[in-house]
């Protein structure tokens, strides 16, 4: 296997992970704000889904350690801002 064609495919995974967690964010915010929830709980989903698409940008550009981190806080944020539904 090639150097250059894992660290192209880690860039893609990272990019195409926080684009999908950062759509799945906004939905999900843009769902709760319609419905009878808390104000706390759909800003917890849209601050989640702009750190994954942070780290989107971040893992496109090839730094892909710090994207995986940034994805796995963004998904936190967003599960405990449900914890408060």
């Amino acid at each position: 296997m090639d150097p250059a064609e894992d660290a192209r495919r880690a860039r893609w995974t990272a990019a195409g992970a926080g684009v999908l967690l950062a759509l799945a964010g906004l939905a999900a915010s843009t769902l709760r704000l319609a419905g009878s929830a808390p104000a706390l709980v759909p800003a917890a989903y849209a601050f989640g889904a702009a750190v994954c698409a942070l780290a989107s940008v971040l893992g496109s550009r090839g730094r892909t350690r710090r994207a995986l981190w940034l994805l796995i806080v963004g998904v936190m944020v967003m599960a405990l801002g449900d914890q408060f539904d």
